[in-house]
């Protein structure tokens, strides 16, 4: 029982279900507490170890499936039977007639076949996260398509394999488990296809989602940022200044009372016994509040920016409110323009960015290559302290929207926030990849007004 938990552990971390050492280690002590020929208390060991949140859950028991239940049958356990030996024979034949070219694919496929899912798991799993590298004038998603393609053609061509060596003109089992084996490996071919073509999806139980907006103003409050008359775009300034100078305040206060620590409840009792008892000098400990660091990757195609800019703007007036603070902009490739924010004042070093950021302006927007590039340049930015905020309408012109990288940076920061400026009832049209995009997120929230604008502010600042 212990190995063969250990060969379900192989295939869970080839399939990007993070288990440690540790808690293998638990497994194999539980185990020995229960019957592990129980399969209620089996499941619920290894799924209350290595199902470590609701994330993890769907991947596990889809795995756990896989590996206890689809993966066996009579014909491989079974020794010395008809069947058996059929079984055998058809996988020898296929290995001595597809492996020949060294081809890890086939390779992995026939060893799925025969009950080993560990090699088609690990490649499936590298192929889910493949990457385009195509050239900028002609990016798609074809090169994870075009693998895709392949392995479901070397299906095919190992079920056609199967039925010839299973023919009458090429029988190499008896007639009588023809068809017992055929079933079989009909049944694991089409598990391979599913693992190919349905991506676990990822369960996000504690998405924090915002429908509503107060009413901080009435009329200019609900105009979208897209439509602001010029006129109107400095009444939204106006009233950002004064939204900057009142959380600037509230903040300077709580930081500098903050500063002086919490009370440190032994040294102030041992002050009080010069005093009968009585604590009348309070001593705290010299630990300031912390301060969150915020990293923005902002979208400045077409709409979008027309919110970026104003979320830019307050963030970098509200400097003192965080201890530091990163900012990217991307149409298609990645720039980062923190120091054009150092360097100039906010509203000419906005101006800036959209004209001298070393980005295409025109070029078609991709989500999957921004990520792609933060994560290759940029990854050292996050930490646990990290609120990573996200501005962008996630319409991607059909890319590859490269969501598991988004899955790699939500591990590595303390949230992640997407403000996205269409309604939500947009988010699922036509090239929007946000319904894959919000699954990795902590919290997702539409912010096209002014009045969704001050929501956020209020509740990052305060």
């Amino acid at each position: 029982m212990v190995n063969m938990t250990l060969r379900f552990v192989n295939c869970c971390r080839a399939a990007d279900l993070r288990i440690s050492t540790a808690e293998v280690l638990d497994v194999v002590r539980q185990l020995t507490l229960i019957d592990p020929y129980d399969e209620f208390l089996f499941h619920t060991v290894l799924r209350t170890n290595f199902a470590k949140s609701h994330r993890d859950q769907d991947l596990f028991e889809r795995l756990y499936t896989l590996f206890f239940h689809e993966m066996k049958s009579d014909l491989t356990e079974a020794e010395n039977t008809v069947e058996s030996d059929g079984f055998d024979a058809v996988i020898a034949e296929l290995t001595k007639e597809m492996t020949a070219d060294g081809d890890a694919m086939k390779q992995a496929l026939i060893d799925f076949l025969s009950g080993s899912p560990l090699g088609y798991l690990d490649l499936i799993n590298k192929l889910h996260k493949q990457e385009e590298l195509a050239a900028a004038v002609l990016k798609s998603n074809m090169t994870q398509l075009s693998s895709r393609l392949d392995v479901m053609l070397k299906i095919n061509t190992i079920k056609q394999k199967v039925l010839q060596f299973l023919g009458s003109n090429h029988a190499v089992v008896d007639d009588s488990v023809t068809a017992s084996i055929e079933t079989a490996v009909n049944r694991r071919l089409n598990s391979a296809y599913d693992l190919l073509t349905q991506e676990a999806k990822t369960k996000n139980a504690g998405l924090k989602k915002i429908a509503h907006s107060d009413e901080h103003y009435t009329e200019i409050g609900h105009v979208p940022f897209s439509s602001l008359s010029g006129r109107e775009i400095e009444e939204v300034r106006d009233v950002i200044k004064q939204l900057v100078k009142k959380l600037e305040e509230i903040a300077t206060l709580r930081y500098s009372v903050a500063k002086k620590g919490a009370i440190d409840v032994k040294k102030t009792l041992r002050r009080a016994g010069k005093y009968l008892g009585i604590p009348i000098e309070i001593v705290r400990k010299d630990k300031p509040l912390r301060k969150g660091k915020i990293v923005v990757i902002c979208d400045v195609s077409g709409s979008v920016w027309a919110m970026a800019r104003f979320m830019l703007n307050i963030l970098y007036a509200l400097q003192e409110c965080f201890s530091k603070v990163k900012s990217f902009i991307f149409v298609s490739e990645l720039a980062e323009v923190t120091d054009v924010f150092i360097k100039k004042e906010v509203n000419e070093a906005i101006e800036s960015i959209m004209t001298d950021a070393p980005i295409e302006y025109q070029a078609q927007t991709d989500y999957g290559m921004a990520f792609q590039n933060f994560r290759k340049r940029h990854l050292a930015d996050l930490d646990k302290k990290t609120t990573l905020i996200i501005i962008g309408d996630a319409r991607s012109n059909y890319q590859n929207p490269q969501d598991h990288i988004l899955k790699e940076l939500r591990d590595k920061c303390r949230r992640i926030i997407w403000l996205n400026p269409e309604q939500e009832k947009f988010w699922a049209d036509g090239d929007s990849e946000m319904a894959l995009y919000k699954d990795h997120c902590h919290e997702v929230r539409a912010c096209g007004n002014l009045n969704q604008l001050i929501d956020f502010i209020q509740e990052l600042v305060l």
